[in-house]
């Protein structure tokens, strides 16, 4: 597998990326996990969406999502620079220099959203930062992965209490952090929160940071032209209610600016994660939903 990873890189982005939408259109046409947990997720987040509206989306996100997993494998095998050629044009720039000079330190919210893996690239031009990682279930792309990750200037720490604590020493001696804030946390890292309109689990981590740190705080997303000429990197300001000391405002606001950047694109949103699968009623949305 590792070595097949190595060898899919050596396409041309182009070729892969179609290869991806071939990939999509089997996705479409049999039954798959990927298929139905997109197909419920998109039914809870749009529901005023018209069939035809619906399946024509579920369309379009099984095809960004193949083809953000295998720009994935592209950006691992290739360097930093070629990385940093794919991104045509950034929007915020200024917004993101300002806030990694704050004091303070500087937290970044990156969603499930776009080709997410480009932005190391972008970061280390500007930073060192600290990031916590978890380890693919698969050996072969966890090594493929952690060896691309590990030319660049950051430094990875696990997803759990330590690494929580190495987040938070560097961002609050005044460095960068980047974190998913979009992930179903445990029970006890988490309170519950409207995300597109339904209660959900949400991850207290970005709030309890920012109000402990008073970081600057901004939203990174990299999304993919229509026409696949290249992506596009964008900075979000983000609402000063995510600092705020009420737990409850914090996480509310966050999800809410979570949407909106979404909302850019939504058909590149990973919508086959199961965000859902802890909802405040207790019930299994993805064993309920047929």
């Amino acid at each position: 597998m590792y070595f097949f990873l190595k060898f899919l890189a050596l396409f041309p982005l182009r070729w892969l990326q179609h290869l991806a939408q071939a990939v999509a259109i089997l996705l479409c046409s049999y039954p798959s996990s990927m298929r139905r947990i997109t197909q419920i997720n998109l039914q809870l987040a749009y529901p005023d969406l018209t069939e035809q509206q619906h399946q024509a989306l579920v369309k379009q996100s099984l095809k960004s999502q193949c083809m953000t997993y295998i720009e994935s494998i592209k950006i691992w095998g290739s360097s930093p620079e070629y990385a940093l050629s794919l991104i045509k044009d950034v929007h915020g720039a200024d917004l993101f220099i300002t806030a990694l000079a704050n004091p303070h330190g500087c937290l970044a919210a990156a969603p499930h959203f776009g080709t997410w893996e480009l932005l190391n690239a972008w970061l280390n031009q500007y930073t060192s930062p600290v990031i916590m990682y978890k380890p693919n279930k698969n050996q072969a792309i966890d090594r493929f992965m952690l060896q691309s990750r590990q030319r660049l200037k950051s430094t990875l720490v696990p997803t759990n209490e330590l690494g929580v604590k190495a987040v938070f020493k560097h961002v609050k001696n005044g460095g960068f952090s980047i974190i998913l804030p979009d992930h179903v946390p445990k029970e006890s890292g988490g309170i519950y929160s409207p995300f597109f309109g339904k209660q959900a689990l949400s991850s207290t981590l970005v709030s309890k940071m920012a109000v402990k740190t008073q970081c600057a705080l901004v939203g990174l997303s990299c999304i993919r032209r229509a026409d696949l000429s290249g992506f596009e990197l964008i900075v979000t300001e983000l609402a000063a209610d995510i600092s705020s000391k009420d737990l409850q405002l914090s996480v509310d606001t966050l999800n809410r600016e979570i949407e909106r950047m979404i909302s850019v694109a939504p058909e590149q949103y990973s919508w086959a994660y199961k965000r859902f699968r802890r909802a405040e009623s207790r019930d299994d949305i993805y064993q309920k939903i047929k």
